[in-house]
């Protein structure tokens, strides 16, 4: 019996443990309930909206580009895209194969995403498919079930209305790549564009705009529901052109076929009305993303169809450059108006015989018959007497060989030679016949349409040192504010001296015996004057002037002269300048000044400085 109450005893603290065991359990799991459902409720409250709601960054209207009348020339149009979200989306190679049943998915496009997927953060959305049609939306709308984190995105995509006419200006937008993302988060957007070239890539930061946010209810598995709010972010700054549209447009029709450049100036604001090199391209094409093919296209072309002509390429910039060297001449003292100087069709110096273009020669040749006719010998002499010193400081007052600061990128200094400059770059001393040769324009002188152009500008409004700019107004949303323009600094040239020379300049143009007279514009009150210029770009041997030079079009594409002129008008009261190159297009009178005069007669028939100011008073 003993024993019997002694197991009793035991199995009697053996339950009393077990039950307290049971206690303490139970306590300790009623307290988690109550710390988790009680204190803890307010945060697991938070992080299950959290899974519930989405913030999604939203990406803003990229500003506008309009020309100097408000006429639209960059804009954005709806674009449907496809979007992968990589967390969601796993085992991604099976969404995409699930994907490419129901639209095409290349290769190199399959390769590009899962590249992004493993440089990415896997919540960040990657762009599959841009510009999908109204049927490839629907197939995906209706497949969403079967594609995890796969989702049409709606935004809006840079258009550009008139194509290459304005793209040399304009420039394009682009994805981003890996170099450019830095701390703004628009950048990692999917579909996002940037500037990449023209005023596109100067004004990028202020064509962006800020980033919005939207909040979105989602299902377990990711579906979205509906949007719970909304904040728009700040749409991009719209940006103003100087450039006028139809100028611009018939500059290129002019242009068409060619390897060109044209700029047509305001030769007292500055203002750039049209700015034209050809060939063009597409910038549409950047937008929605080039193959392979086109891309090489593009940059194996020998015409160059991606760089702006106008503000990159570099010419000799020929007999256009003796209005320099005649006011270095005036200037220093070596000559006057009534200096005469005899050609008899060529100059001997030491060995070396320096041609004139008119075989037989010109005669006696003053000043005013030295520009109308272009004599090369009466330049020779009047640049042996001013020094390649006096000429060079004389072509940087003017603006050529530097970078004239106009807000379009990729602009080049061009060159002016000087004695510091051979003996830095080349070494040896500078001979006398090397002066002569940039007497007429020729030898290592180089220089853009756009510095042609401002030169020109520079000689006929009474020597200020007016600057080109492409922008005129910024708008955002408080307004509009123009940039500051006028106040130039006048070059210190003499006036009368600018008088003399323009008196040539009239007489390219409308004097009979003048190199351009054939080109003139008829219309009373709407003359123009300017010089024309024929650059040749190979040497021509004593064997072929003997025998006669062969015409340009007798000669290969890259074998011919550059023709180019610069002009302006009207020619009583200047108010606009113009430059025209035509790379390997023959002769300046036949080819380059008849594209100028059409430029010249359209620009004052339209007259956009006073159209402009008009419109900006609301009438």
């Amino acid at each position: 019996m003993q024993r019997d109450g002694d197991r009793q005893k035991v199995f009697t603290r053996r339950a009393a443990l077990l039950a307290g065991g049971k206690l303490v359990l139970l306590s300790t799991l009623v307290g988690r309930m109550y710390y988790l459902q009680v204190v803890e409720s307010e945060r697991y409250a938070t992080l299950a909206d959290e899974n519930r709601i989405n913030i999604r960054l939203l990406s803003p209207p990229r500003g506008r580009i309009v020309d100097r009348f408000g006429v639209p020339v960059a804009v954005n149009q709806q674009n449907h895209r496809v979007i992968l979200v990589p967390k969601d989306a796993e085992p991604i190679e099976t969404t995409l194969d699930a994907l490419g049943a129901i639209i095409d998915i290349g290769a190199g496009e399959r390769r590009r995403i899962l590249r992004e997927t493993r440089r990415r953060r896997s919540f960040i959305p990657i762009t599959v498919r841009d510009n999908l049609t109204w049927e490839e939306v629907a197939r995906i709308e209706v497949n969403t079930p079967d594609l995890p984190g796969i989702m049409i995105d709606v935004g809006r995509s840079r258009h550009y209305p008139h194509g290459e006419s304005i793209a040399s200006v304009l420039g394009y937008v682009a994805a981003v790549s890996e170099d450019e993302i830095d701390g703004d988060p628009l950048l990692q957007l999917p579909g996002f564009r940037i500037g990449k070239a023209g005023i596109e890539k100067v004004y990028d930061r202020a064509l962006r705009g800020t980033g919005g946010s939207s909040q979105v209810e989602v299902n377990a598995v990711g579906r979205v529901i509906k949007e719970i709010e909304r904040q728009e972010g700040q749409p991009g700054t719209e940006v103003t052109l100087t450039v006028d549209l139809e100028l611009q447009e018939l500059g290129n029709r002019l242009l068409a076929g060619e390897s060109a450049a044209a700029v047509v100036l305001d030769i007292h604001t500055g203002d750039v009305m049209a700015m034209v090199s050809t060939p063009g391209f597409d910038p549409n094409a950047f937008n929605r993303g080039l193959g392979a093919d086109q891309w090489k296209a593009l940059i194996s072309n020998p015409r160059a169809p991606l760089v702006n002509k106008a503000v990159a390429g570099q010419y000799a910039p020929g007999s256009t450059f003796k209005m320099v060297v005649a006011l270095a001449a005036l200037e220093k003292g070596v000559i006057t108006s009534a200096s005469r100087i005899f050609c008899s069709g060529s100059l001997k110096v030491g060995e070396a015989e320096f041609h004139c273009w008119k075989r037989g020669g010109h005669g006696d040749v003053d000043l005013k018959k030295g520009i109308t006719q272009s004599c090369d010998v009466f330049f020779y002499e009047i640049a042996r007497r001013a020094g390649i010193d006096r000429i060079a400081a004389m072509a940087r007052k003017f603006g050529l060989g530097q970078v004239l600061g106009v807000d379009v990128p990729g602009e080049t200094a061009g060159l002016i030679p000087t004695r510091e400059w051979k003996q830095a770059t080349i070494g040896g001393a500078w001979h006398l016949g090397e002066t002569l040769i940039a007497g007429i324009g020729q030898g290592a002188i180089l220089a853009t349409p756009l510095q042609l152009a401002v030169m020109t500008a520079r000689i006929v409004n009474g020597g200020f040192a007016v600057t080109p700019h492409v922008t005129r107004d910024i708008v955002d949303g408080k307004g509009a504010f123009p940039r500051e323009r006028g106040g130039f600094e006048t070059l210190g040239v003499s006036p009368r001296h600018l008088a003399l020379v323009r008196q040539g300049t009239d007489g390219v143009v409308n004097a009979p015996m003048g190199t351009a007279h054939r080109a003139r514009i008829a219309e009373a009150g709407l003359e123009m004057g300017g010089k024309t210029g024929t650059v040749q770009v190979r040497r021509i041997t004593k064997a072929e002037r003997e025998q006669g030079v062969r015409k340009n079009k007798e000669l290969a594409w890259k074998d011919r002269d550059h023709a180019m002129f610069v002009g302006y008008a009207p020619v009583h009261a200047p108010r606009y300048a113009v430059a025209v190159v035509v790379e390997h297009g023959g002769g300046g009178s036949t080819v380059a000044a008849p594209i100028a005069r059409d430029l010249l007669l359209a620009t004052q028939r339209r007259n956009p400085i006073r159209a402009a100011t008009v419109a900006g008073r609301g009438g």
